[in-house]
């Protein structure tokens, strides 16, 4: 059994919706007493996490969707705060190592397995920019030093937990409006900056494909910022 920490834009299809069926029965376990997988260290790691979970999950619907996977199988309403495991089973650099050994002659995921620091980086900006705009600057003087494997390391677990926060609202529109900025000469529109994050969103990833844009299409934005969506929709 196993919960990625990573983005589920790097997962292949198999993947994706492996880690789908087994949060599912990660959950059932957690919730319903059942004893089977309960003494796995996955199990185990999200035990007292279950709102985190749930929002994994969310994270898992939204690059289904993205996808064009169907999803007919919601999980149960979660109260409490969203507070994530501090563990791994692997840290986050090296489970990009596991996938590429994994995904090695098969098929990738929606975003290529990054080689370099600030390939993964240029993946992750636009996520970053939604959530925390002074960290976004840093970053990118940081990478200007040499990219080597403790960069790496560092700035994958920096990302994990920078995605685990949710999106402001405001900050959440400024990143959805620069990724815009990239679509918006093949929309033959103007003034969509001012619309919805959902329009913005929408527009953005119909744009990107069928410009094939690759650097939008490769960014983990395109696809886990919709699942904090209906947490910014106003009251």
């Amino acid at each position: 059994m196993r919960i990625w920490d990573i983005d589920p834009g790097y997962l292949n299809r198999q993947s994706l919706l492996g880690e789908h069926r087994e949060l599912h029965a990660i959950f059932v376990v957690l919730t319903r007493n059942r004893k089977g997988y309960a003494a796995h260290p996955e199990t185990r790691r999200w035990k007292d996490h279950l709102a985190a979970l749930a929002k994994r999950h969310d994270l898992l619907v939204a690059e289904m969707r993205l996808r064009g996977y169907k999803h007919h199988s919601p999980l149960p309403a979660i109260p409490g705060d969203t507070i994530w495991p501090k563990t791994f089973i692997n840290p986050p650099h090296a489970q990009f190592a596991i996938l590429r050994e994994k995904y090695r002659g098969k098929q990738p995921g929606r975003i290529p397995l990054p080689s370099s620091a600030r390939q993964l980086w240029a993946q992750h900006k636009y996520s970053v920019l939604a959530r925390d705009p002074r960290l976004y600057q840093i970053i990118g003087p940081w990478l200007a030093g040499k990219d080597d494997g403790i960069r790496f390391r560092a700035l994958a677990k920096i990302l994990v937990r920078t995605l685990r926060l949710a999106p402001p609202a405001g900050r959440l529109q400024n990143g959805l409006e620069h990724m815009w900025g990239y679509v918006s000469h093949l929309s033959g529109r103007s003034g969509e900056a001012g619309q919805s994050p959902q329009l913005l969103l929408q527009l953005t990833r119909e744009l990107a494909a069928a410009g094939n844009i690759s650097y939008l299409l490769a960014s983990t934005a395109l696809g886990e910022i919709g699942a904090w969506l209906l947490d910014n929709s106003p009251s």
